[in-house]
């Protein structure tokens, strides 16, 4: 529900004698929340039913909520947050939902009442949502013919779409090696050598300010030696042919079968054979059919006539046909 204009007018008034659109040093809450959660920024002060509580957010200024007397009026918000501002109209608390990265930035509350003003203000920082990394290995190391000389496995640790971010690799609990990124990166990824035999346990970490995803590392999954990495290519390659050709001469084998069954049918089966004879008044057909049984074939002959009007010496050659059976 809005506010009348006077009362808009009055808020912006108390704002500027305030101080609040110019520089303001007030003390500043943190907080950090995951793109995708829901945030709130508490109201720590106890209201009045008729004090007047402002929201502004960003370095404009812009007024997103305003409540008078528990009534709210959202103005212009909903368009740039989507629908995702509540507010409480008793306590002047701001939740915000489903928060992108967008939504970060300095929100200030301003709360005036007849004891005097207070402030509250809130920056509010959006990380991106971390996704686990996903540790490969570089097997270009055994693609030469050449027998390779080195001894160590090469793995490689990789996220995508990540922002505000480290990436690490562990030995246990020691930092082997780490790089971070501020801007929002397509890809980020980490080398690591190992031994082939190695005992030890590694794990790759991707961390922000608040939240943090671990991948551990399988050296009996991942390296094999390059005479082991090639003796498996050849095994799926084998498997892949043998899989190949058995549905190559199953197909091979259906078709002759069918072809063969097909011309079987049609040797012994039923074979119609149609004979048109022209009356004066219609033209009749005969079905001739044959069947075989034991070599011994039989023709018989079918007589369809749809209407009855045929002369004496078509008659008498119907019937010297139906004698034939």
């Amino acid at each position: 529900m809005k506010m009348n204009s006077t009362a808009t007018l009055f808020s912006l008034g108390l704002l500027i004698l305030s101080g609040v659109f110019g520089s303001d040093t007030r003390e500043v809450k943190s907080v950090s929340v995951t793109e995708g959660d829901s945030v709130t920024l508490n109201n720590d002060v106890k209201v009045q039913r008729d004090d007047l509580m402002l929201w502004i957010f960003g370095p404009q200024n812009t007024r997103i909520a305003e409540i008078k007397e528990q009534v709210t009026d959202m103005f212009n918000s909903n368009v740039k947050f989507g629908y995702k501002l509540q507010v409480d109209s008793q306590t002047g608390s701001l939740t915000i939902t489903n928060i992108r990265t967008e939504h970060s930035g300095l929100y200030k509350l301003s709360i005036f009442s007849k004891r005097g003003t207070a402030y509250r203000n809130f920056s509010v920082i959006v990380y991106a949502r971390l996704y686990v990394p996903v540790i490969t290995r570089d097997s270009s190391q055994c693609s030469s013919s050449e027998r390779p000389t080195n001894q160590n496995c090469s793995l490689l640790c990789s996220v995508v779409n990540v922002r505000d971010v480290t990436l690490s690799w562990y030995k246990g609990n020691s930092l082997l090696s780490s790089i971070s990124v501020s801007d929002l990166s397509i890809s980020l990824s980490l080398p690591l050598e190992v031994e082939y035999q190695e005992k030890n346990t590694y794990s790759c970490v991707i961390n922000n300010p608040i939240r943090n995803q671990t991948t551990h590392l399988d050296i009996t999954q991942l390296c094999h030696t390059c005479a082991e990495w090639f003796l498996v290519n050849k095994v799926l390659a084998a498997c892949v042919s043998a899989v190949a050709l058995v549905v190559a001469l199953v197909s091979v084998m259906y078709f002759l079968c069918r072809k063969r069954r097909r011309a079987a049918q049609k040797r012994n089966g039923f074979e119609p054979t149609v004979e048109t004879v022209q009356t004066e008044d219609e033209e009749v057909q005969y079905a001739e059919t044959a069947f075989s049984r034991q070599n011994d074939k039989k023709k018989v002959r079918f007589f369809f006539n749809e209407t009855p009007s045929i002369s004496m010496s078509k008659t008498q050659r119907l019937d010297k046909m139906i004698r034939k059976r």
